[in-house]
């Protein structure tokens, strides 16, 4: 008799499916309130050995010209249990530091760039969902 509280791989594929697309929406959520914000996009689901970047943009909004920034997306369906910030802990700050200064290795033409770390919190419903923008949430040389 099998286990009823084992999934099958179906199931547990179907869970990553949707994982994955309420991820993939709220990436696009993000990357448009930012670009509404008159953030401009560089690269999007950038992957580095040890590391990923969700979005990378540019910010023009400061006075010495352009802040080259390392966006980290978060959803929560909810975030009664605390928001998506919460969960970039060290290890993740250490992943995404690792991933910026591989694009920049690559990227040399923004090396130059002041450099920020923000992360976005999406909640609620993953077609509309509540976007949080923490600008400068860390620092390359906090991790």
């Amino acid at each position: 008799m099998a286990d009823a509280r084992r999934r099958s791989p179906a199931v547990t594929e179907r869970a990553a499916l949707d994982r994955r697309t309420r991820g993939n929406l709220a990436e696009t959520a993000a990357r448009d309130a930012l670009v509404r914000a008159g953030l401009r996009e560089v690269a999007a689901n950038a992957n580095y050995r040890g590391g990923e970047l969700d979005l990378v943009m540019l910010d023009g909004s400061g006075r010495d010209g352009d802040t080259l920034v390392f966006v980290e997306v978060r959803y929560r369906q909810s975030s009664a249990f605390g928001g998506g910030a919460a969960s970039v802990d060290v290890g993740k700050r250490r992943k995404l530091v690792h991933a910026a200064q591989s694009f920049l290795g690559q990227h040399r033409q923004y090396s130059n760039l002041p450099c920020r770390f923000d992360v976005v919190e999406a909640d609620g419903d993953p077609q509309a969902p509540r976007i949080n923008w923490l600008r400068d949430a860390f620092r390359a040389d906090d991790v």
